[in-house]
């Protein structure tokens, strides 16, 4: 099969990939580029363990071709926190002991991230419906949405 040659956006930085047409970008991001931090399970866009930022909206890598992210900014787990400190989101999921196992969690940020900078003030019952797409199976979901409200607080606040 022919391969293609992509430069993509990845986390602020350009990264030259030649892959396969049909590959997937959760294939290429964890397999071509080694950012292992967004995770594989389902495959079917129904966990949302690998979900990453497309242009700031929360998308499932496994259903998304990497040649459709031509020309465009993604971002993974390994791209949120800056110069080194910790994004308030992901600081929100420590301070409220919000993880656990941490499969699911680099996902769980990132719907986080996209839907908070839309709503920093949502509402525990509009954060719990945003988590619906996201699959945890070591909670009760109550410490990850407290982590997400808390963290729509400080990103309204701008810290």
């Amino acid at each position: 099969m022919s391969k293609v040659a992509l430069e993509l956006c990845i986390n602020g930085e350009r990264h030259e990939v030649l892959t396969e047409p049909h590959r997937t970008l959760l294939d290429v991001l964890r397999v071509d580029l080694g950012l292992t931090g967004t995770k594989e399970n389902c495959l079917e866009a129904e966990c949302g363990v690998c979900t990453v930022l497309l242009d700031g909206r929360a998308v499932n890598s496994c259903i998304v071709l990497a040649v459709q992210c031509r020309g465009r900014a993604v971002l993974t787990i390994e791209g949120v926190a800056e110069h080194g400190a910790l994004h308030p989101i992901q600081q929100a999921f420590i301070d409220h002991g919000a993880v656990q196992c941490g499969y699911c969690i680099p996902g769980m940020i990132l719907s986080a991230k996209a839907f908070l900078e839309e709503r920093p003030g949502a509402t525990e019952a509009e954060v719990r419906e945003m988590l619906a797409g996201n699959l945890c199976r070591c909670t009760g979901y109550q410490k990850i949405a407290d982590a997400v409200v808390a963290a729509g607080r400080a990103v309204a606040a701008g810290r």
